[in-house]
């Protein structure tokens, strides 16, 4: 079987990948407006209401606007959104299937479908488990950053990196070192992190964009004193084991620093180019550090996306995605 797929903002960065990674595909059909169509909504709509999949690919309020074009009593398209549009709408299912054991089966029913932001899929992947467990409170006030490459700021920040300026110019020095930004502290993703981690208030998010393309790891320091009984850094690496247990794209890294760090560090780039995101449990008795690492574009953007499509077309999920 066939599935038409159209991709509503091809060519933005998630678009592209998402484009680069169905190519190929013997069962997908991308369906393609020509460019002088691009912007005729009444095109646009014959696209999205002929197929099967639309990925939105697009800012927030041009992606409510697509999803407006789907026609009356129109059951059979289903729409993937990766803009913060529609997250923590109760009528879209969170494209998180590893979120808990019932989230994969409301994706695979679900007809809109909204892709989490890079840095909430990091964090709720690290805060969700412990709170539903009550290892956590829900009250906690959590705090969290994060290091990002630059692909993550879309165009106009790739862009400031890779052509700085004219030919031969060279990056400004303070754009050489690592850059805290948000730093008014509402970040866009802070509603879906709080929402989908079960906390009933947003945490203190400080993210960071560094001198890379690609690549990112969200970390979250937890004292002792803040979980509800003791636990030592392996007791809750054995807990996000059991609990992430057979996932596909998710795994918990051991304790031993000497096998998972690389000369006692641990960089944001070595789950590039896959769709795997690993968790890991730093620290000791007394303070903790959880960590999760993957690729921006992969699980936190494309792949995520792509692994949500293939459920919801009940196919492998891992179809076209590397773990």
């Amino acid at each position: 079987m066939t599935y038409k797929i159209f991709i509503d903002g091809r060519h933005g960065t998630t678009g592209l990948k998402i484009d680069e990674r169905l190519a190929g595909r013997e069962e997908i059909e991308i369906l393609t407006i020509p460019e002088a169509q691009r912007k005729d909504a009444h095109i646009k709509a014959e696209y999205i209401n002929a197929a099967d999949v639309v990925f939105l690919c697009l800012p927030d309020a041009a992606s409510k606007e697509s999803v407006a074009l789907l026609a009356a009593g129109n059951k059979h398209t289903r729409f993937l959104d990766a803009s913060t549009a529609h997250r923590t709408n109760p009528e879209w299912v969170y494209g998180l299937p590893e979120l808990d054991a019932g989230q994969r089966e409301r994706i695979r029913n679900a007809q809109k479908v909204a892709i989490p932001g890079c840095h909430a899929s990091g964090f709720i992947m690290l805060m969700h488990p412990l709170i539903a467990a009550g290892i956590v409170s829900p009250h906690y006030a959590a705090t969290t950053y994060s290091i990002t490459g630059y692909s993550g700021g879309g165009k106009e920040m790739i862009a400031s990196y890779e052509t700085p300026g004219a030919q031969g110019a060279t990056l400004p020095e303070s754009m050489q070192s690592p850059r805290f930004y948000a730093l008014g502290l509402a970040h866009k993703h802070l509603p879906e992190m709080r929402a989908l981690s079960g906390l009933r208030h947003a945490p203190l998010f400080t993210p960071i964009v560094g001198n890379f393309a690609q690549g990112l790891v969200v970390a979250v320091p937890l004292p002792a004193s803040a979980l509800a009984r003791r636990m030592t850094p392996g007791e809750l690496q054995t807990f996000f084991a059991g609990y992430y247990e057979g996932e596909t794209f998710v795994k918990v890294m051991p304790t031993d620093t000497d096998t998972v760090l690389e000369n006692g560090f641990l960089p944001a780039t070595a789950c590039n180019d896959t769709n795997r995101a690993e968790i890991f449990v730093f620290g000791n008795d007394e303070q903790i550090l959880l960590a999760s690492r993957f690729d921006n574009l992969g699980k936190g953007a494309s792949g995520a996306a792509i692994q949500c499509m293939n459920i919801m077309l009940g196919l492998d999920e891992a179809r076209g995605l590397t773990a």
